[in-house]
């Protein structure tokens, strides 16, 4: 399989410059469930098991979910970067028109 030259752009990316643009975008689509997946694979910021995010109050939660990810910034993913630079690509590509 080729890889599109969409993903190889977006593949030869820090993983700090990806997670900027996928937060953009999903930001702007107010994606409480893009940003409750990424959430759970933080580490050392892992919600509560079986925890589901208040829907209602989609703005609240995103702002608290983009605070948890500025608290995280220049950090290490450890063994979760590769799992996050996948999912923030993966999201890119599918809603970043």
């Amino acid at each position: 399989m080729t890889e599109s030259p969409e993903f190889a752009a977006l593949d030869a990316q820090s993983t700090e410059e990806l997670r900027e643009r996928a937060f953009h975008v999903a930001r702007e689509r107010l994606d409480v469930r893009f940003f409750w997946s990424v959430l759970r694979h933080l580490p050392d910021a892992q919600p509560a098991a079986g925890l589901e995010p208040d829907l209602s109050a989609t703005g609240g939660y995103i702002d608290e979910a983009v605070a948890l990810f500025r608290e995280a910034e220049g950090h290490d993913f450890g063994e979760q970067e590769p799992l996050l630079r996948a999912k923030f690509i993966d999201y890119l590509l599918k809603h970043d028109k």
